[in-house]
């Protein structure tokens, strides 16, 4: 499936509906109208990019918008982006399942983990549309782009909130094993869903956490395709596969914090700093230690610094 991203200006966007008949209800989030035409699918995202999907999407994009196409396209092949496109990584010229988690180091919130699946065709879709290492990246970006990668890339997201994280913890296991058992679940997914659909696989790429061994003895279940998967450290500079799932597994643990927050109507910080150990004395002070450990990793050391500031407070009252 051939696919073309635009980015338009207003005018050109309100020239394009003109002349479809564009859905605008029931979209997913991101999306400002959606279509078929002739054949091809047609996306508009709150963005003001454009996406054209199908075997026609080039010739479909020329006649809709003709010059247009030309004009948009420009500036976005000028545009740099950080991913490794060396022959040594040949992720990106494949079709890839990345795998990537967020919320590992960070006291508060969930462990999230995504897999996604990126075909050939799909890769420079995502460098137009400027897929990136989601440590890069600010939350409203995260935002931005996962809403988009969401409308068209296979993927599975896990999320381990705190209660079962601590839960995990107290039966012995590691956060290595939570991330490997997560990991596989989410790749066993994506595999299920690429095959129901006959997509071609040529790797499966996991931003390394452990070493392969490791990693097979905690997943509990089986890998799929072992021969076809590797470990790559700092994966997301070596395959827009992993860089998109980290997005979307960010994106994941953005919105469960933003959550939480409103639960308690307040911002929490993301990290494990001492801004965090602070802000978790705050929450012991305010609701306890039952609360905190709620939304929260209790085996981090943040736990106990917090426990200490607010014994000092309690001393100094």
């Amino acid at each position: 499936m051939a696919n073309v991203v635009l980015k338009l200006t207003e005018e050109q966007i309100q020239q394009l509906l003109s002349k479809i008949n564009a859905d605008t209800t029931n979209l997913p989030k991101g999306s400002r109208a959606r279509a078929k035409y002739q054949g091809t699918t047609i996306h508009i995202y709150n963005s003001d990019k454009v996406m054209f999907q199908g075997t026609q999407a080039e010739a479909v994009s020329q006649q809709l918008l003709g010059n247009a196409v030309q004009t948009s396209k420009a500036p976005l092949k000028k545009k740099k982006t950080t991913i490794i496109n060396s022959s040594d990584y040949p992720f990106n010229t494949s079709n890839c399942i990345g795998s990537d988690e967020a919320g590992s180091g960070d006291y508060f919130g969930p462990l999230t983990v995504c897999a996604a699946y990126v075909s050939k065709e799909h890769v420079e879709v995502l460098k137009t549309l400027g897929v990136d290492d989601s440590k890069k990246l600010s939350d409203d970006k995260i935002v931005e782009l996962a809403k988009q990668l969401v409308t068209f890339l296979p993927y599975s997201l896990q999320t381990l909130d705190n209660k079962r994280y601590n839960e995990q913890k107290q039966l012995g296991w590691s956060q290595v094993k939570m991330k490997a058992v997560l990991h596989n679940h989410a790749i066993e997914n994506v595999v299920d869903r690429i095959e129901a659909q006959n997509f071609p696989l040529d790797y499966i790429v996991i931003d390394q956490f452990a070493v392969r061994g490791v990693y097979q003895n905690y997943a509990l279940t089986a890998m799929p395709y072992p021969d076809k998967t590797c470990f790559e450290t700092k994966g997301e500079s070596k395959s827009l596969a992993i860089a998109a799932a980290s997005i979307l597994s960010r994106y994941a643990f953005v919105k469960h914090m933003e959550h939480m927050g409103k639960k308690i109507n307040q911002t929490i910080p993301k990290g494990a700093s001492q801004t965090v150990d602070l802000f978790a004395a705050r929450l012991i002070d305010q609701y306890g230690t039952e609360t905190l450990d709620s939304i929260s990793k209790a085996d981090f050391k943040n736990r106990d610094k917090a426990l200490d500031l607010y014994r000092k407070k309690q001393l100094n009252n």
